[in-house]
């Protein structure tokens, strides 16, 4: 009798939650057309976020012209498995190893061929800023070792920025956020404080190729948006939220500015830590004194079924689809995932009124 009263009390919870969560949501207002510029798109991503940076990187290399990743491994590592996202690609040990450029670049040559992704010569031209903590036990630094070859078999030496700290666990390194983990934490919300290193700013720094004051952040440029308008079919079959957020400084209304992706990481989506992300990571600072329009996608945990899908997607952390749980095509341009962000940036870069 309990166990029943507990299971209709959960379900009654599901129910209700599902119904705020939805007039929440259907109150976001639409991304704006903000005629953002087309040949200045970067990513940036930590854990599976990181992950998903370099996936967006390679299906859509034409585009992106440089990716900040932290604490994450070379492009499809996991290879549409679970166990090898978790053993290969997180903590390899003497006997396994993250796969290595030759591993990778005929998988690459072929999706190329089959029009699944970019020509991988289109790399070429990219910055990429690449960090690991000594402290990591969850993506440890071999696997970085492998996205940085990865990076070397493409692009010039010049390109390419590695940073070391010795001391930083698993997390965003912010001097933003308010509560941030001391450096060698591996806990939510996985925004730690290294003393005053300060990643977004010296990814943004590396990958522009310029330095530029940091600017005050504007809380009323930060906005929610409607992420169901990008997603075909429900959001939650693909274990997307249906709300994101974008950061829009006011001079880049009248259009001309980059765009910048971020990738948050595992169980670090606003169903997870409310805005702690969107607010505290670092990035919007330096959004203002450069001019830069930053956009937060967001994903939504799953545990097999949810209310209102009746896809099985087994997402517990909210992690970005690095492994297959969304579909087979996850690291090419079918990828449902990365679709939705591709056409979300496609809207900002679209001139108002068309």
């Amino acid at each position: 009798m309990i166990t029943d009263v507990r299971k209709s009390a959960a379900l009654l919870t599901l129910l209700l939650g599902g119904c705020m969560m939805g007039q929440v949501w259907a109150a976001a207002a639409s991304l704006p057309a903000l005629g953002a510029r087309k040949d200045g798109v970067t990513v940036s991503g930590i854990s599976s976020g990181g992950f998903m940076a370099v996936q967006f990187q390679v299906a859509y290399a034409r585009l992106v012209k440089g990716a900040g990743i932290l604490a994450a491994g070379p492009y499809d590592c996991a290879e549409g498995s679970a166990v090898r996202a978790l053993i290969h690609c997180m903590s390899p040990g003497n006997w396994v190893s993250p796969p290595q450029p030759a591993d990778i670049a005929p998988r690459m040559a072929s999706r190329a061929r089959l029009d699944l992704i970019d020509p991988p010569s289109a790399l070429a031209d990219d910055r990429v800023w690449v960090l690991s903590g000594g402290a990591d036990r969850t993506v440890e630094p071999p696997v970085v070792d492998a996205l940085l070859a990865f990076y070397r078999s493409w692009l010039p030496a010049a390109a390419i920025r590695q940073v070391f700290l010795p001391d930083a666990g698993h997390a965003m390194i912010s001097v933003d956020a308010p509560e941030a983990n001391a450096c060698a934490t591996s806990e939510p919300p996985f925004i730690n404080r290294c003393g005053d290193f300060d990643a977004p700013g010296q990814l943004l720094d590396h990958l522009s190729g310029d330095q530029v004051p940091k600017g005050a952040s504007r809380p009323e440029a930060l906005q929610s948006f409607d992420q169901r308008p990008f997603i075909q079919g429900a959001p939650v079959d693909i274990s997307l939220a249906n709300q994101g957020y974008v950061y829009v400084p006011e001079r880049c209304r009248a259009g001309g500015c980059p765009v910048h992706v971020v990738f948050h990481g595992c169980r670090q989506g606003e169903d997870q830590i409310g805005r702690r992300f969107v607010e505290g990571a670092g990035y919007n600072g330096w959004a203002e004194s450069r001019g830069l329009i930053v956009l937060y996608p967001q994903t939504v945990a799953r545990s097999g079924l949810s209310y209102g899908s009746w896809r099985w997607v087994y997402n517990p952390k909210g992690c970005w689809d690095w492994w297959g749980y969304s579909s087979a095509d996850y690291a090419t341009r079918n990828a449902p995932q990365l679709q939705a962000v591709r056409k979300m940036v496609d809207r900002l870069m679209t001139v108002p009124g068309r």
